[in-house]
């Protein structure tokens, strides 16, 4: 039988040849090279400006549009409650009855009616003006920055303002979104192809130099597959071997942030699917800590996996996030306290991210992983700044206020707001304990033994 060939089917196989080879090569010769040397040509922070620029330039066309319309959306409103100076329970509730009656305030101290206004207007508030749960919520922005997470109304503005979106549109997912899942798929498949082989190699110093190479090479190639541009400060800090590194936690990035500037042994559950088969092939050039399920709730042998890792100063420095889940980079909330019973010396590191390339935090109980990395890869860009504190240890107190000494320290450093609740909130009811604290402190104030306020004359 006589076969035909078409010559346009010959010259697009060409031509998608050729753009194939030419999209590997550059890719190779600007972002993987780049990776494994660890240098940058500063393409990223250029592309930061220059969005920077049109950020503004949108944000000002949106104040000129709704200022000539006159539109009602975007007039200047503002829902928080006003702060008021905070004040004692006891000293609201003497409030509360000095309006109420006449009574003389110095008499004994006896349940009143009036008493319960306090606790009614008390859950009022925090229920308008809830502290806990808006941290597990997007971060609000003052301008927009042209993704619909902002404000789905506007790039309706104008005709301008929506070529621009449909624009940006366009190039985040039909340029930007292509790039980063051809460089995170060539990460990962490195990640786990080469520390597979480095396993292999007996254990020793030249095992353990090309284990940390390839995590350092795989790592930046993974942040460049979310064009990460990262401010890391005071580099001098940086955890060393025989620590434990603790920060704040907004994202599982947070570990590629961190590990594509030194290299850190993990702590984790084991699990199947891909990310059981990266564990799996990492634990065989690096000593990570991996706990199977049953494992994880047993504190003790937890402790004691962790405290073996540290007592060896050739292993690599453990990479610990306190907080237990996801926080919108609003806040810092309570650090669980087993990391900091083990007394080993504590390096604390402070993430701070800029939602306005990019919502970096993941909201687990809305968004899969996979549809989470999707938004990730299809942002702008991810920009964080990330700050080594001087090592720390405990000084004479106990493993929760070492634990909250820490955790002051980075939400300091990263401007962040320094919250005592605890992030299982997230998906749990509160405690007795924090019902059974005001019970008390309200039970105080009326049989207080040392005279102090109500005591009669």
């Amino acid at each position: 039988m006589e076969l035909f060939f078409n010559p346009f089917d010959n010259l697009v196989c060409i031509l998608l040849g050729i753009s194939f080879t030419v999209w590997f090569t550059l890719l190779l010769v600007f972002i993987i090279v780049p990776a494994i040397f660890g240098v940058s040509f500063g393409i990223r922070r250029l592309y930061m400006k220059t969005l920077l620029k049109i950020f503004e330039w949108a944000t000002l066309r949106i104040e000129r549009g709704a200022k000539e319309k006159n539109h009602p959306l975007y007039k200047p409103y503002s829902n928080a409650i006003i702060a008021k100076e905070p004040t004692s329970l006891e000293e609201e509730i003497k409030e509360i009855r000095r309006s109420g009656s006449n009574r003389d305030l110095d008499s004994a101290p006896e349940f009143e009616m009036s008493d319960i206004f306090y606790f009614a207007r008390r859950g009022v508030e925090s229920i308008m003006d809830d502290e806990v749960t808006k941290r597990f919520s997007a971060e609000e922005l003052e301008s927009w920055n042209l993704l619909t997470r902002s404000n789905n109304n506007f790039h309706y503005i104008s005709l301008r303002l929506t070529v621009l979106w449909g624009l940006g549109l366009l190039i985040r997912y039909g340029f930007l979104l292509p790039l980063r899942v051809t460089l995170a798929f060539t990460g990962v498949g490195l990640l786990v192809v080469l520390t597979s082989v480095v396993g292999l190699l007996p254990n020793g110093r030249i095992k353990n130099f090309l284990s940390e190479k390839v995590h350092l090479m795989c790592y930046r190639i993974c942040v460049r597959a979310l064009t990460a541009i990262i401010t890391y400060h005071d580099s001098e800090n940086k955890p060393k071997n025989g620590g434990i590194c603790v920060a704040n936690h907004t994202s599982p990035i947070d570990v590629i942030i961190l590990a594509s500037d030194g290299c850190y042994a993990m702590v984790g559950q084991i699990h199947g699917g891909l990310i059981g088969v990266i564990q799996r092939s990492m634990v065989k050039a690096c000593p990570h800590v991996w706990f199977e399920r049953s494992e994880v709730k047993d504190r003790h042998l937890v402790a004691k996996r962790l405290s073996d890792h540290i007592e060896d100063k050739t292993k690599l420095p453990i990479l610990i996030f306190p907080e237990g889940t996801c926080i919108n980079n609003t806040s810092v909330m309570m650090f669980k306290k087993g990391s900091f019973e083990i007394g080993a010396t504590v390096y604390p590191v402070a993430i701070k991210y800029d939602p306005r390339f990019g919502d970096a935090f993941w909201n687990s109980s809305k968004f899969g992983m996979v549809n989470y990395l999707l938004r990730m890869m299809s942002s702008w860009a991810i920009v964080c700044s990330v700050w080594y504190l001087p090592p720390m240890s405990r000084e004479g107190e106990d493993a929760v206020q070492f634990a909250n000494r820490v955790k002051a320290a980075i939400a300091r450093q990263g401007g962040l707001v320094d919250l005592l609740w605890d992030g299982g909130l997230k998906r749990g009811k509160v405690k007795d304990t924090f019902k059974e604290e005001q019970q008390k402190l309200y039970s105080k104030m009326l049989v207080d033994n040392d005279h102090h306020n109500w005591s009669p004359d």
